[in-house]
């Protein structure tokens, strides 16, 4: 790679040194002068604003809440439940059929629902 592209990155080199060389209060204002507008800009342009408007808050009576909460963990201890008894029932049998795989898969992946939004 270097040999191929050696002597273009090599004149390349010479010409910016030569004009930093000659122009070097040219070359140190257009630094300053670069770095004011990207001051400028990352304060006015790109600046993104806070999406507090977007949240919307409704009011909710923290009774109800706590009431539902409770009728959703409820719920939720009750199906776990139901779904370990079917598990407990499914994994005694010695040989499983194709139908009580497939119902112990699905158990099992309710059992990680639920648990996942315990959570």
């Amino acid at each position: 790679m270097q040999k191929e592209f050696g002597t273009y990155f090599a004149i390349a080199g010479n010409a910016i040194k030569s004009l930093t060389i000659a122009y070097p209060k040219f070359i140190f204002g257009c630094m300053v002068v670069l770095m004011l507008v990207s001051l400028v800009l990352s304060f006015t342009v790109f600046r993104h604003p806070e999406k507090a408007a977007a949240t919307v808050v409704t009011k909710v009576s923290p009774v109800e809440d706590g009431f539902s909460q409770i009728l959703r963990t409820t719920g939720n201890i009750r199906e776990t439940m139901q779904l370990k008894q079917l598990v407990d029932s499914l994994t005694a049998k010695k040989q499983l059929s194709g139908r009580d795989s497939i119902l112990l898969d699905s158990a099992l992946s309710r059992l990680a629902e639920i648990h996942q939004s315990l959570k």
